[in-house]
């Protein structure tokens, strides 16, 4: 574990590397606790003539054994050597030389599952972003591209598959029952993207013929016994290939392409170059284990990793803080591909739903910071909401801001001009400029400038004149690192919603207007159409074409028009959406005052009749239904929360709707019941997930069981089966019924643990503080591992992350629980404590007695002894 230095990182402070690897050759000799690793590393001086520069590489809890230049053993005084740097002082007089490096490495001690580490019997390596230099030592940056050759030894019993990237060279048996592989990667590439898998697993195989007729062999690689489950994902990589060659114009460029499912991984994924490496949750799918949203995060997962082939691999980042140039990009190549898979709208609404419930609370909380931070102490808590969901949302506003055409242009072009090189963000920039010829120097401040703008719209109309002006105001607060900011290029969607609901024809007297964009560039704005007779009602942030919070001068009514009416089926659900958050708020309010909340019959109807409307597909309206989460309530309020209340709000709308649309809402549920034989594609999902939204709400009142109780009993998928049970622990916690469906869940499947981690993630988000005690116990469960990051995901991070009023207990106990558990977890895994405890970052929008727990929490962590530089760096910024 690295211990904090308090080392802050600063993008102005970036300087190349004075020395180059341009070729790698990597032998390992596995052995769980006593790993040996010779590297034979060509270096070369950026300069092209000799270098007077000692030579520097990274290190992290190294064993050097022995170190040699071009044959020669290196004398100990011309060289320092710690666990974490290796530097040598005498070097030839040359411009390329060749060092080899022996070090030794353990394993099977490796808890914190980063570099090389063994579990469950396989050895897997997790390099992002800084693992690589815990197995040799490195320029373990970026920019350092190398061509590696791997030879892999290993006993042939224990360790029967030796895997690493690029293609297969060489394999062969050795003396002593040892066994060896190579591996060739030709394409150069950072060492982050190494990969090496070594085990015994099945696997499922598979062939994909590219555009050009190339025949690619396939693998997914799970653990035995669990082939069958990998069938979706296979299918859903060769959709991913076919998807990008029509899409992108991208062909796969090796002979074969890896995947290994592995149940001990701190991410979902790693897009190593061919060896993808995943947690078995992206690649492990069959109707009895997984759920609809499972297959859907296993499609879109795969489809991620492998585009990262393009955007991440053949062009990777120049340094960690251009991270959003790899994944933001990649997010948004992964979205659309599920987009076209699936349904447009539904995905939309989706994407949008969890970036407001993750990334806006970071935008405007202490963890604050650009897509492209300008500092850091430590990377790896940048793998954030902000760079991943909002750098996607970045690339689709170039893509609106452009138009479709020039955007294909641009991204063409990037591929051609940046093949293999380690590039930055402005680089990507100026590809679109220079394919389309404007200056997108104001928009790129969304690179740089944290926070989410808000902006406020005003609509009048002009009888007399025939004429609507639009008045847009923006603004954008400031955050912790940055007090002053500057205004933003705001690309907004918009349309113009006559009385017959349909959208008017426009005619705008302004050139910031282009086709249906606003493009919002000044802090305010005025924009006017002319010839329009009727008042209409104005549709803006169609399709959420930008990360905005937006400010309306809207009536109810209007706002019940477009929940009807509005083509933009986005605008549509938003509209909807915006009148439950008014509606919670108020009840909020109500309660804080003492009294009973009412609400409009208007909106109860609505619901109703959404859920009615047969000409919206069934996840459509699934979504339309949901309401808005207990944390989404939490932003609309800002300042003095009460999660107490914000869960009696929410809990009393969902009552009333269901009372005024019980009958209709019974109806639709056996509508919606499947027939045949279960299919996890995305008519059938949307059903099923219409049909169990409906049976939450037909479950609230008091004693409603059967319903619940009987789904449970006869349901032949997991998707149906868990929502059930969800809805039982949720809606009627402690009932008998309850109590035999969970007892039930962990007979069938404690030997699962993918589907165990549902078992505890549904008790740990069951609402109220007795839930802080239950978690104490399921921490105890025999089944829980606090070495598995999935397990603490599932329990303690799920938790936190999702059970407001337990982890806000008034008394405190939920705060002292999870510090305490962040503590265990950071033992082993500095990474994954470092990622829940984000869960403390809104603290300062609570009342003031949560407000001095939550405190005293943070503090009680931050004076640990020897905390991480991961964990360290996230308090730290929490509690400033």
């Amino acid at each position: 574990m690295r211990v904090d230095t308090g080392q802050v990182f600063k993008l102005e402070d970036y300087r190349p590397s004075e020395f180059l690897i341009p070729e790698t050759r990597l032998t390992f000799k596995l052995h769980p606790t006593r790993t040996l690793v010779q590297a034979d590393l060509t270096i070369r001086t950026r300069s092209g003539g000799p270098s007077n520069a000692a030579l520097v590489l990274d290190g992290d809890e190294l064993q050097l054994r022995s170190l040699s230049i071009n044959g020669t053993v290196l004398d100990a005084a011309s060289y320092q050597a710690t666990p974490d740097r290796l530097t040598i002082n005498a070097l030839p007089q040359a411009d390329t030389f060749t060092v080899q490096i022996e070090t030794e490495i353990a394993p099977e001690n490796n808890k914190a599952l980063s570099g090389l580490y063994r579990s469950s019997g396989n050895y897997t390596t997790q390099c992002e972003a800084e693992g690589f230099r815990r197995i040799t030592y490195f320029l373990d940056r970026p920019d350092v591209l190398s061509v590696y050759t791997v030879r892999l030894e290993a006993d042939a019993s224990e360790t029967p598959l030796l895997l690493s990237n690029g293609n297969p060279v060489e394999s062969g048996s050795l003396a002593d029952g040892q066994h060896y592989a190579v591996w060739h990667d030709p394409f150069p590439k950072p060492s982050y993207l190494f990969a090496l898998v070594g085990g015994n697993l099945g696997v499922i195989t598979d062939s994909f013929t590219t555009m050009s007729g190339r025949e690619v062999e396939l693998g997914i690689y799970v653990e035995h016994g669990k082939e069958a489950r990998a069938a979706y994902a296979m299918d859903a990589l060769k959709r991913s290939m076919r998807w990008d060659e029509e899409v992108f114009g991208l062909e796969y460029d090796l002979d074969v392409f890896n995947i290994v499912a592995v149940s001990d991984f701190n991410m979902g994924a790693m897009e190593n170059k061919g060896l993808n490496i995943f947690n078995d949750k992206y690649v492990l799918a069959d109707e009895v284990t997984a759920t609809d949203a499972d297959y859907a995060g296993i499609e879109a997962v795969i489809a991620h990793e492998y585009f990262h082939n393009w955007t991440g691999n053949r062009i990777t980042c120049r340094d960690w803080f251009q991270l959003c140039l790899k994944e933001g990009l990649t997010v948004y190549r992964d979205h659309e591909f599920s987009a076209d898979q699936r349904s447009r709208a539904v995905k939309r609404i989706a994407e949008v739903r969890g970036l407001r419930a993750q990334q806006f609370p970071e935008d405007q909380g202490p963890l604050a910071h650009p897509v492209r931070p300008r500092r850091y102490r430590e990377i790896n808590n940048f793998y954030t909401s902000t760079v991943y969901e909002k750098g996607s949302e970045v690339v689709r506003m170039i893509r609106t801001i452009l138009g479709a055409a020039d955007f294909r242009r641009g991204m063409d072009l990037y591929f051609e001009r940046h093949d293999g090189d380690a590039a930055t963000i402005e680089d990507f920039l100026k590809v679109f400029e220079d394919v389309s010829g404007r200056d997108l120097q104001q928009f790129a401040l969304w690179y740089h400038q944290a926070g989410t703008p808000s902006v406020q719209v005003a609509l009048r109309h002009d009888a007399a004149k025939r004429e609507v002006t639009l008045h847009l105001e923006q603004a954008l607060a400031p955050t912790p690192t940055e007090s002053s900011k500057r205004l933003m290029h705001i690309p907004l969607q918009f349309g113009l919603v006559g009385p017959d609901g349909h959208d008017m024809a426009v005619h705008a007297a302004d050139d910031s207007v282009e086709g249906d964009v606003i493009h919002l560039r000044k802090r305010q704005q005025t924009v006017r159409f002319t010839d329009v007779a009727e008042r209409p009602v104005l549709s803006i942030n169609r399709g959420f074409s930008a990360p905005i919070m937006l400010a309306m001068e809207q009536t109810a009514e209007d706002r019940m028009f477009l929940a009807r009416h509005d083509s933009d089926l986005f605008a549509r659900w938003q509209s909807m959406t915006t009148l439950a958050t008014q509606a919670l708020t108020q009840a909020y309010r109500t309660i804080r005052g003492g009294d009973t909340p009412v609400f409009d019959e208007a909106l109860l109807a609505l619901v109703g009749d959404t859920a009615s409307d047969a000409s919206l597909e069934p996840a459509y309206r699934a979504l339309a239904l949901s309401l808005p989460g207990e944390g989404d309530i939490a932003r609309e309020i800002g300042q003095g929360i009460d999660p107490d209340a914000i869960l009696g709000a929410r809990n009393a709308l969902v009552l009333a709707i269901a009372s005024a649309n019980a009958d209709r809402f019974a109806l639709i549920y056996e509508e919606m019941a499947a027939s045949g034989a279960f299919s996890p594609d995305a008519a059938s999902a949307g059903k099923r997930a219409l049909r169990n939204v409906l049976l939450d709400y037909l479950s609230t009142p008091a004693g409603a069981v059967e319903r619940a109780a009987s789904q449970y009993e006869r349901a032949t998928n997991m998707t149906d089966r868990a929502a059930a049970l969800a809805v039982l622990a949720h809606r009627q916690s402690g009932s008998p019924e309850a109590v035999a469906a969970l007892a039930d869940f962990e007979h069938r499947f404690r030997t699962e643990p993918l589907v165990m981690d549902k078992w505890f993630q549904i008790q740990a988000t069951v609402p109220g503080a007795a839930t802080v005690d239950a978690v104490r116990r399921l921490m105890r469960h025999e089944g829980f591992s606090i070495d598995n990051p999935n397990r603490v995901r599932s329990l303690v991070g799920a938790f936190a992350a999702a059970n407001q009023t337990a982890f806000h207990a008034a008394d405190g106990s939920g705060y002292t629980l999870f510090a305490d558990a962040v503590i265990e977890v950071e033992r082993r895994n500095p990474q994954v404590a470092a990622r829940i405890a984000t869960a403390f970052r809104s603290w300062r929008s609570l009342e003031p007695e949560r407000q001095d727990k939550a405190r005293q929490a943070l503090v009680a962590i931050s004076q640990h002894k020897d905390l991480s530089s991961d964990l360290r760096d996230i308090v730290e910024r929490t509690l400033a």
